[in-house]
């Protein structure tokens, strides 16, 4: 007997005990084990993080904007660490890498691939639940605890981390470097060793269900593009997790235990430390082994969401599904592979830094042909848009945006001008922060129905989409222009160099950006809260879309569906399909075919 057919008997047998055995408020909310409960607390606690995030961000804004003066809420919410309310030079990096971790690896990676691998990978394959709940549960709670240990180090004496999201040593490795160094640093790499286990439980488990766990019909090349880019993710996040876990440990062995993997030859205040044979350039490799993979494991869901949203609401086949299968599979290899364009500056050998700048631009072959397959499904479509709809192509258009100051970037001669400027801020801003985001919110709109049974206000959708993308570009856009006239990182203030004084304004202009942008999330929270209590009854197909997870009752049950599993007859992409082929037809007046209709299924047999 097939694992997958086990695994299905288990799972009615799991079903009949649930008839008898009501959960209680505390396993159906917290320790659940159910997929699709496990998805909503991912994605509330992702957003709850990402607000903290986006709090940050707009505190360190200010700083930018009007350097050196005094800010009550600087007082308020700062401390002794902003006194009379002006920020500190510590506090201004402190924000900055509690910021960048949070959105990177809480928001990004755990909010958004969590959610919705979680959601949408037993859903749209036919499964049942994972193929092991107790495993998805701990994944969580792993998440759970490693965000409430970061956000724990904000009131940590000596402040929070502050080296960077990057934490490269000796700031990270000598708790005597500087304040940011002490217990903050001690709680940021715990609490990312607790993420890293908790991000490979949940890769192993989504790998396992994708492989185990289709139903009946479901081949591979029936995959949704959603599962292909969540299940390829996974198995990024399997090769390079362990290697940033294994820089944590080395960087704690080296802040606590006195060994030297990343420190030689330090001295403080004139005083020689012991250390010697260590490389920081070492913690750099194995940092950015992960790095670089990171920004698709952070993309790639964002991206496969998008083909289902684009493909659903251009009422069209997608174009070139192998083509999109073979672009996801090629980038997964080359991210593995052009780490080292992050270190052109690092004293790389040059014809190193060559084969980096050459894997780096081989890279954009890929994802031109995602881009390019987009618009041509989006091309004489007849589109649907809903504020899914509109945020998935936001998603294209930051991607290619982003994705053209990634050729700079990724030349070793004209990165070496721009690195570690606000060119670089703004390129992976837009097309990693920001096309994600346009991912999570366009998944957010697109199965919100499936999620909380309810419909989102489809006004406010608009109204936040053109916020946040007129705000997300008048953020970012400038930043490029700061960032080739060289304003560098990081500095919490630019006032000594009068050189940049001219820069001054535009980063006024940035700031009163990011304060509207901000603002639009608003709507969008309030929108997410109302619709889950007094939200329009969603239907059970609203979209009229093909997958799976449509075909399941609108009110959650454990094991998904009642009865047997959907059988899968075809690809999930008929849209708009014309009878040229005698053996297929559309019903009258519906332009979609769900993926459960046989292929010689007609009118009568479909009950119509």
């Amino acid at each position: 007997m097939s694992v997958a057919a086990q695994a299905n008997i288990d799972s009615h047998a799991h079903d009949d005990a649930h008839h008898h055995h009501e959960p209680t408020f505390i396993e159906k909310y917290i320790f659940s084990t159910d997929h699709k409960m496990i998805a909503k607390q991912y994605l509330i606690t992702g957003l709850i993080m990402g607000f903290i995030g986006i709090a940050m961000s707009l505190l360190f804004r200010m700083q930018l904007a009007w350097p050196e003066q005094s800010f009550g809420i600087f007082e308020t919410l700062l401390g002794r660490f902003a006194p009379d309310g002006v920020m500190e030079p510590g506090t201004y990096l402190a924000l900055v890498t509690i910021h960048g971790t949070i959105m990177v690896f809480f928001v990004l990676t755990a909010g958004l691939s969590g959610t919705f691998s979680n959601l949408l990978i037993p859903l749209q394959i036919g499964a049942r639940d994972m193929a092991s709940g107790f495993m998805n549960m701990i994944s969580y709670w792993l998440f759970f605890v490693s965000s409430i240990i970061m956000v724990s180090s904000l009131f940590v004496e000596s402040g929070p981390a502050s080296a960077g999201w990057t934490v490269y040593p000796p700031l990270s490795a000598l708790e005597q470097a500087i304040p940011g160094s002490g217990m903050g640093m001690t709680l940021w790499l715990v609490s990312m060793a607790i993420f890293i286990a908790s991000s490979l439980l949940g890769s192993l488990n989504y790998i396992v269900t994708v492989l185990n766990l289709r139903t009946k019909g479901m081949s591979m090349t029936r995959l949704p593009l959603t599962v292909w880019a969540f299940f390829v993710t996974a198995i990024i996040g399997v090769v390079s997790f362990p290697v940033l876990l294994s820089a944590a440990l080395l960087l704690i062995m080296d802040r606590s235990f006195g060994t030297s993997f990343f420190l030689s030859d330090i001295y403080i205040q004139g005083e020689v430390l012991s250390n010697s044979g260590g490389s920081p350039v070492l913690y750099e490799h194995l940092f950015w082994f992960l790095g670089h993979p990171e920004v698709y494991i952070v993309l790639l869901p964002a991206l496969g969401i998008t083909s289902e949203v684009i493909a659903t609401n251009a009422r069209k086949p997608i174009f070139g599904y192998r083509a999109m299968v073979a672009s996801i599979l090629a980038i997964a290899f080359l991210s593995t592979v052009v780490w080292g364009h992050h270190m052109f500056v690092s004293g790389m050998n040059p014809f190193l830094g060559s084969v980096f700048t050459f894997t780096t631009l081989l890279i954009a072959i890929p994802s031109a042909v995602k881009a390019f397959n987009y618009i041509t499904t989006l091309w004489k479509g007849n589109l649907q848009m809903n504020p899914g709809m509109l945020f998935s192509i936001g998603l294209v258009s930051t991607f290619i945006t982003g994705g053209l100051t990634g050729i700079i970037l990724g030349d070793s001669t004209l990165d070496i001008n721009v690195h570690d400027t606000y060119f670089v801020v703004a390129h992976f801003h837009l097309v990693m922060g920001i096309s994600a985001l346009y991912g999570l919110f366009a998944g957010v709109y697109h199965w919100f129905p499936k999620m909380f049974g309810k419909m989102m206000n489809k006004n406010l959708g608009y109204v936040h989409f053109w916020i946040t993308a007129v705000g997300a570009y008048g953020v970012f856009f400038p930043m490029h222009f700061i960032g080739m006239a060289g304003l560098p990182r990081r500095y919490y203030t630019n006032t000594s160099f009068p050189y940049f004084d001219d820069l001054a304004d535009t980063n006024v202009l940035i700031t009163m950006f990011a304060f509207l942008t901000a603002a639009g999330q608003l709507f969008f929270i309030y929108n997410f809260i109302h619709s889950i209590f007094y939200g329009k009854r969603a239907e059970k197909n609203p979209w009229k879309s093909n997958t799976l997870e449509w075909t399941a009752p609108v009110e959650h049950i454990h094991g998904n569906w009642y009865g047997e599993l959907p059988t899968v007859y075809r690809w999930p992409y008929d849209y708009s399909k014309l009878n040229e082929d005698e053996s297929d037809y559309v019903i009258a007046g519906q332009d979609y075919i769900p993926q459960d209709v046989p292929l010689q299924a007609n009118e009568e047999e479909l009950g119509h």
